[in-house]
């Protein structure tokens, strides 16, 4: 049995499935979706997210916010480009089809909102706080499933934890998003004791682990036919991660070049290897005219997301049948056609070396990596030990719709882990420095 898109493009919401109220504006449901995400505090916090370089600097680079945006705009065009194909091969397939772009746009809106701060170190620190950290002290109080969870803490599956998840005081069904824009970002369709042992992703906690069956079976998605423990991705993943694929790479480029750790000419060198001969030339021809260099490398920046969207849409149209049996079994950037293809792998490889492993990446990493450490510990103690005097006072400062009273080490845990990934990088920061004293009121 196949997926369908009649099925899978489902205008439902998330815990108001009961609800059949008329429309009070002209903006589709998906829209809908797109404009409570921008308007949402998790979304406005990811302003002050790191997202590979330290932030703020006397250069401004990308932060979780502004990257969110961008990834929203490229997800936006794959989209429209895909349902225009659609159109084209199989008119009348489903009345949302014109909606596939405000969908995925809406989904890359929320891909990153359970990413902590600090970047990927802050999942790191989390996941290797219970590994090897003080916090495998609370292993044997939980299930072999949930302590998975911790020990491989995972940032896709908090998102889709905080925009499901009822948090105290909260409405049900957290953001309450159609079905369809919630399966979309769901990278990784399955629990953590069966993610991959060599990269260990997943994209649902035990905790929202029916809320993601729910999902997936009203929209037909199906079970992997390799592995019946795994879900088939939603289609609109696909779309949702070239967007991610395309944007982080070249825009980590272009900050990269801004904070000058990549020459002009080495950027440019990164960029054209995209571009066929006869755009080589015109963009030499461009370059006699518009000789300011962060404008040449954004012609080129602009010139090679173009060509990456184009050669994801082909692709994802080609595979589109196997997408839907649930046997495609790679990233589209992975797949798309030559030259494009070995000029992405060059890239990423000269990004690993000369980007992300940078000494500012690095020291913020390392610094992250120490904060989200103290933070943890610190707050498991209090929660895990409230009648304590100082757990008391440290009781205070967590916003009451963290659920620090929860019955189940567990649930204590992931009121820690809600508060923690939650906060921006200043946050974070200055809590920290509350907590070691380093920030003293004036005596």
């Amino acid at each position: 049995m196949n997926m369908n898109w009649e099925q899978l493009l489902s205008t439902k919401r998330f815990g108001m499935e009961a609800y059949h109220g008329g429309k009070h504006d002209d903006r589709s449901e998906f829209q809908r979706d797109y404009d409570r995400l921008i308007f949402s505090a998790p979304f406005r916090r990811l302003q002050n997210k790191t997202q590979v370089f330290p932030l703020p600097g006397s250069v401004f680079v990308h932060n979780r916010l502004t990257h969110s945006l961008e990834v929203a705009c490229v997800g936006r065009s794959i989209g429209n480009a895909v349902a225009q194909k659609i159109n084209e091969e199989q008119p009348s397939v489903s009345p949302f089809i014109n909606d596939i772009g405000a969908i995925v746009s809406a989904a890359c809106l929320a891909h990153d909102l359970g990413n902590p701060p600090f970047g990927h170190s802050g999942e790191q620190a989390i996941a290797t706080y219970f590994s090897e950290g003080n916090g495998a002290a609370y292993q044997d109080r939980m299930s072999v499933e949930e302590w998975a969870d911790l020990i491989h803490f995972e940032g896709n599956a908090n998102a889709f934890r905080l925009l499901t998840h009822q948090f105290e005081g909260r409405r049900k069904g957290g953001f309450a998003l159609t079905y369809s824009t919630l399966a979309a970002i769901v990278k990784y369709p399955y629990e953590s004791q069966f993610a991959d042992k060599n990269k260990i992703k997943f994209g649902f906690f035990q905790s929202e682990k029916e809320s993601y069956e729910r999902i997936a079976n009203d929209l037909g998605i199906i079970r992997n036919p390799e592995n019946p423990n795994r879900y088939a991705r939603h289609p609109l993943v696909y779309l949702v991660e070239a967007a991610d694929d395309i944007c982080y790479l070249i825009m980590d480029v272009e900050d990269a070049h801004k904070l000058k750790i990549l020459t002009t000419e080495e950027t440019k060198n990164i960029l054209l290897q995209f571009l066929p001969e006869n755009r080589q030339k015109h963009a030499t021809e461009v370059f006699k005219a518009v000789q300011d260099a962060n404008e040449q490398i954004g012609y080129l920046r602009s010139s090679v997301i173009g060509s990456l969207i184009d050669a994801c849409t082909k692709t994802f149209v080609e595979n589109e049948q196997q997408i839907f049996d649930g046997t495609f079994d790679a990233s589209l950037i992975k797949q798309i056609e030559e030259p494009l293809r070995t000029a992405y792998k060059l890239a990423a490889d000269i990004s690993v070396k000369r980007i992300y492993r940078a000494s500012e990446v690095l020291d913020t990493e390392l610094s992250g990596y120490k904060i989200i450490t103290m933070l943890m510990d610190s707050l498991m103690e209090a929660v895990f030990h409230p009648q304590k005097s100082y757990s008391k006072r440290l009781l205070m400062r967590i916003p009451s719709q963290y659920a620090t009273n929860a019955e189940t080490a567990y649930g204590k845990a992931q009121a820690v882990l809600d508060y923690v990934s939650g906060m921006t990088d200043v946050y974070a920061l200055d809590l920290y420095r509350k907590i070691n004293g380093m920030s003293l009121p004036t005596l």
